[in-house]
């Protein structure tokens, strides 16, 4: 079973390049901002993560190209992202540590919660929800703006109202959708109990 509907069961996809693109610049981003102290090229590599998870979606909708692994690896993607930025930004002095634990209790939340009867269930994802997406969009697009705005200068002090404006309610959003997610994940664990789903 999987939560959302998928086109196709082929691994090498465009929307799935474009998610293992994501992947790898992960360590890139934080090469270039913890060892390289070059924040504007990480903030380079921040904005291409942000665009290849909006083509992503894109695309696997219009060539039909939803797949079983990009159910996994696109939203897998995504938190690596926010995380490994997080830690990234903590380290630097960026954002303060309690944005980063309210972040990522979210998603340890989801974890300990709902996701091991999801799976004992034969559920590899839920339905992405439009809030979630629009949450990570917003956080994706955040986290260069506050890069960016570390300085002094009148364009980087807008650029940083602008950029934590957007964290702000990027969090927000991403907290609710969590919690539809949750509603989402309680209401599927009622209707297959255990006992059915190892019949299926």
């Amino acid at each position: 079973m999987a939560g959302e509907p998928y086109d196709t069961d082929r691994v090498l996809t465009v929307p799935n390049l474009l998610s293992f693109i994501r992947l790898c610049g992960v360590p890139v981003f934080l090469w270039l901002l913890l060892e390289c102290d070059n924040p504007w090229w990480a903030v380079v590599v921040l904005a291409v993560g942000g665009v290849t998870d909006w083509l992503d979606g894109q695309i696997a909708r219009r060539w039909h190209q939803r797949s079983r692994l990009g159910q996994v690896l696109d939203p897998a993607a995504d938190r690596l992202y926010i995380l490994a930025t997080l830690v990234g930004f903590v380290v630097r002095g960026f954002v303060p540590w309690w944005f980063a634990v309210l972040l990522v209790a979210r998603d340890v939340t989801l974890a300990v919660s709902i996701w091991p009867a999801l799976r004992r269930r034969g559920f590899a994802s839920l339905p992405v929800h439009f809030m979630g997406k629009a949450a990570t969009f917003m956080l994706l697009y955040a986290f260069p703006l506050v890069l960016l705005g570390a300085g002094d200068a009148p364009w980087e002090l807008v650029a940083r109202v602008i950029g934590w404006a957007s964290a702000i309610w990027g969090t927000g959003l991403y907290w609710y959708s969590g919690l539809l997610y949750l509603r989402q994940g309680v209401d599927v664990i009622r209707r297959f109990p255990l006992a059915a789903a190892a019949k299926e």
